[in-house]
């Protein structure tokens, strides 16, 4: 039972980690859709083991330091360094393209960036294991963009641009997708490590009955499903992005409403400070 967690977190490791072998070794070709969209769904594997792991070890009373290291080091290959690499891996097909050196810097800083948002991740749980009201505000949000999250809106928009569907109505030339690609990943890197409050899943609660709940989780469930195998990257890209504009909507309502209003204040972004970089 205690070795439960950590078979989940290598299964999720394992995806990050065929997508970037996979990745590398595949020629460059006109059309790379197809390896695209199987890596999205391995990312997407990849993202509901790294929800599991931590379920299954807080259930069974497993959690451990060395699961807990494992875990960051397993989010930083799949999250960190796979959908900067696929967004690299759609570009290909020039030899000498003039926007190589934009979009490899771009991606760099995205996974630097998540590296430092993994690192600042485990200080602060140590920290909060310490304090009990830390802990309870570390249920409700979190502090700087979540990395499964940010690998999510890479890995959809590189997915979305690519696709058949989105080309069939917009036409982008290579130096453009190259552009907003890189416009993208650097601004997810400066949101994973930015002091933005972002909401747990931890955090829902509805006040509605039981049935309504229900009824309402399966109409939504259906049209998720059918997005997915019909509208895959569209689908995929709506659910990504719905997370960081609801996120983002209620930390501006909240530097809106002032310091001194009560809306929102757990949203409020954490104060600039250099402690976590201390040893």
């Amino acid at each position: 039972m205690y070795l439960i967690p950590n078979v989940i977190t290598a299964f999720g490791l394992a995806c990050g980690l065929f997508v970037i072998f996979k990745t590398s070794i595949t020629p460059s070709i006109a059309n790379h859709y197809p390896l695209l969209q199987a890596a999205a769904i391995l990312i997407l594997l990849a993202a509901v083991a790294d929800l599991a792991d931590g379920a299954v070890a807080r259930l069974v009373k497993a959690e451990s330091e060395f699961g807990g290291q494992f875990d960051s080091l397993a989010d930083a290959v799949t999250f960190g360094v796979a959908p900067p690499l696929l967004a690299l891996k759609s570009l290909t097909g020039d030899d000498r393209p003039s926007w190589a050196i934009f979009i490899v810097i771009a991606a760099m800083i995205y996974a630097l960036c998540g590296v430092l948002r993994l690192v600042r991740f485990n200080v602060k749980s140590r920290q909060v294991k310490e304090n009990a009201e830390l802990s309870k505000a570390e249920k409700k949000h979190f502090t700087g963009l979540p990395i499964p999250a940010a690998a999510s809106a890479c890995v959809s928009a590189t997915l979305l641009f690519a696709s058949p569907l989105f080309n069939e109505y917009f036409s982008m030339s290579p130096h453009t997708r190259a552009i907003v690609l890189s416009v993208i990943m650097v601004f997810l890197g400066y949101f994973m490590v930015s002091r933005w409050k972002f909401p747990s899943a931890k955090a829902l609660h509805f006040r509605v009955s039981s049935f309504y709940l229900v009824f309402a989780t399966g109409i939504i469930a259906v049209l998720i499903l059918y997005g997915i195998l019909d509208y895959f990257p569209v689908a995929f890209f709506a659910v990504s992005w719905l997370y960081l504009i609801i996120s983002w909507s209620l930390s501006i309502i909240r530097l809106i409403a002032g310091k001194r209003s009560k809306t929102l204040e757990d949203f409020e972004p954490d104060p600039d400070s250099d402690s976590d970089l201390e040893e």
